[in-house]
């Protein structure tokens, strides 16, 4: 595995793996509809509300800006899903490991380390 990145742990001390799906639009969100199930999404904007509808089928989330009291890291703790917030990665770097396969790794010590599965 090749680590990829670190940020915040903002929800829970599991790991997980599963494909990133990069999510830009409401769109994106639609489409995983009928297949979220342990998907890992990726988005940039912490206040995002998009993910709502899907959250329950999702393996984690990350995101490249926010915090711990961001939205997405809320809902995402009353999910108890593993979230990486404020990952140290450009977006285009993130979107273009888009349907690979990923590891979230979160630490007590409120550390979140995403790793590439496969090349």
């Amino acid at each position: 595995m090749k680590k990829l990145g670190k940020g915040l742990s903002c929800a829970s001390d599991k790991e997980v793996i599963g494909e990133l799906v990069f999510i830009k639009t409401v769109q994106d969100v639609i489409a995983l509809f009928d297949n979220a199930k342990g998907r890992i999404c990726a988005v940039e904007d912490a206040g995002t509300t998009t993910l709502g509808p899907i959250l329950q089928d999702l393996s984690g989330v990350i995101c490249t800006t926010g915090g711990s009291g961001s939205h997405l890291a809320i809902v995402s703790r009353e999910y108890d899903l593993p979230c990486i917030m404020a990952l140290d990665m450009k977006p285009k770097k993130l979107k273009s490991l888009d349907g690979k396969n990923v590891k979230i790794v979160t630490k007590d010590d409120n550390l979140g380390i995403l790793y590439l599965v496969d090349d």
